[in-house]
């Protein structure tokens, strides 16, 4: 909510003439469903409720390590497109995301079953991280020429298309890759990896459609379509790989 008030006064999604169900805001302002002030109160709110939650996880915990992400979380969110930092206007929003719904967010539940900092979670979050990176870099393609209309530097406007392409596929290979040498590294995460390397075959079918001549076509978002699925799926299958090894590994 908050990205939909900023991207609109920046410009940017009322100078998107490409939108889709995963790109380009809700529209909600752009269709006069609702107003600009509204937008930005609601998106306050959820901030404000979700900080409340936070803080009662914080006393509960005492932890000054979850406050400290708790914090980059609630700023990194909002000054994700909020001026005058804009995060995701500056040539890192896309590794601004990973992190932030990524990285953190499985350490951090990590950190909070636990009470431990250790490496164990990082492989993991390394790969949510990089699934919803991916999500962000291919909704960036139907934005291209609203998000260079008002010098939002993501990826896609700063790499072109054919280079931002190349991106996604590496960094696809990259996640079943960390996945491979998890199952080798961590016998905990053998199972993880093992069910998240069965979602290759969605895998194959996001880096068909992640080509030159369907990104390019208005109205055309297959891709995006099989990476958020990908993301959903993926990160399940990691869930269902550690809760099947807890359950068959004796506790040491």
């Amino acid at each position: 909510m908050a990205n939909d008030f900023f991207d609109h006064l920046s410009g940017n999604d009322l100078a998107n003439k490409n939108p889709t169900p995963f790109s380009g805001g809700s529209r909600y302002i752009q269709q006069g469903i609702l107003s600009p002030k509204t937008i930005l109160l609601t998106a306050l709110v959820a901030l404000a409720v979700g900080s409340a939650l936070g803080v009662v996880i914080i006393l509960l915990t005492r932890s000054l390590f979850i406050l400290i992400l708790g914090l980059i979380g609630l700023l990194g969110g909002f000054f994700y497109t909020a001026p005058p930092v804009q995060l995701g206007y500056r040539y890192i929003g896309e590794f601004v995301i990973a992190l932030l719904f990524g990285l953190f967010p499985v350490y951090g539940s990590y950190f909070l079953q636990t009470e431990m900092i250790d490496t164990v979670p990082l492989l993991p979050a390394f790969i949510v991280g990089i699934l919803i990176f991916l999500v962000i870099l291919v909704n960036e393609f139907p934005d291209l020429k609203a998000d260079a209309a008002v010098d939002k530097k993501t990826l896609v406007v700063h790499f072109g298309v054919p280079v931002s392409i190349w991106i996604y596929r590496i960094a696809l290979v990259v996640s079943f890759l960390i996945a491979a040498a998890a199952m080798m590294i961590y016998r905990s995460m053998f199972f993880a990896g093992l069910f998240y390397l069965i979602t290759l075959p969605i895998a194959v079918l996001a880096i068909k459609s992640a080509n030159k001549k369907d990104l390019a076509k208005p109205g055309q978002y297959r891709a995006s379509q099989m990476t958020v699925l990908l993301h959903a799926v993926g990160a399940l299958a990691l869930t269902i790989g550690f809760i099947v090894s807890a359950l068959r590994i004796p506790p040491i």
